[in-house]
């Protein structure tokens, strides 16, 4: 599949109050130096902010539309709350236009509705989940994913993550319920170069195409073995089942279960 059904998004302007344009780093640091290889160009875009804390407590709010947004894999709702304000945030697989949704601790675990963990069911599966209480949601932002409840273990609830890491979340930490829209995205086919582009993907050059100079595998005469044991990086750092995630992280001892491949 190359491209995704959506009649259910709207085809207007986004809020106009909700967006800003933003000059794209493209993957250089404060001194222009490239920090990120194989970013650039790419068709411009309108930055939309999400309300990913929802802080808005015991104030109902009713959808409006259901948008595409380019920042992100998953689509966005535009939120008219009772007060007046309006807010975007994540789309959930069953909220739809006209939707009831609300922000409270006695709200009922219905798709939408954002609540404490401490008061979500097991086997409820929740998404756009907290780290910090208060900090506004961090995990489980992708389309089509969901964290399912698996216990309550005051003061924590363990949750089984989409990458099937098992791992604790203090109970006073907020969580969605529900699923996130856009679970037809990881069957979309990019189908050409050109569209990879469109998106701000620059080509990839393998290593051993380059000079001795530019890369450990660079040089030879025609295809030429890497000539090291270890598959390394452009900088001769080890790549390819290495583990990256620091070995003094506060978090590690939150981790009941590591990510399986």
């Amino acid at each position: 599949m190359s491209v995704m059904s959506r009649p259910f998004l709207s085809s207007g302007r986004p809020q106009k109050s909700l967006v800003a344009g933003r000059k794209r780093a493209v993957g250089r640091n404060n001194v222009g130096r490239i920090t990120t290889r194989h970013k650039g160009g790419g068709h411009k875009r309108l930055y939309r902010f999400v309300d990913f804390g929802q802080e808005k407590r015991d104030v109902p709010g009713r959808v409006l539309s259901c948008e595409y947004d380019p920042n992100r894999t998953s689509y966005i709702a535009l939120v008219a709350y009772r007060d007046g304000d309006k807010r975007y945030i994540l789309l959930g697989q069953e909220m739809a236009d006209g939707a009831e949704i609300i922000t409270s601790e006695k709200a009922p675990v219905q798709p939408g509705n954002r609540l404490p963990l401490s008061r979500i069911p097991v086997g409820t599966f929740v998404y756009n989940v907290e780290v910090h209480p208060g900090g506004g949601g961090k995990l489980v932002r992708a389309a089509g994913v969901g964290a399912e409840v698996l216990a309550h273990d005051t003061p924590y609830v363990l949750l089984r993550l989409p990458s099937k890491e098992i791992r604790k979340i203090q109970e006073h930490c907020w969580a969605s319920v529900g699923r996130l829209s856009g679970e037809e995205h990881r069957f979309v086919t990019i189908g050409k170069a050109g569209r990879s582009r469109w998106m701000g993907k620059r080509p990839t050059v393998r290593g051993s195409a380059m000079n001795p100079v530019d890369h450990p595998y660079g040089g030879g005469e025609g295809r030429a073995l890497r000539g090291t044991r270890r598959p390394k990086n452009l900088w001769g750092k080890g790549v390819r089942g290495v583990k990256t995630r620091g070995k003094k992280k506060y978090s590690n001892k939150l981790i009941i279960e590591r990510r399986k491949k």
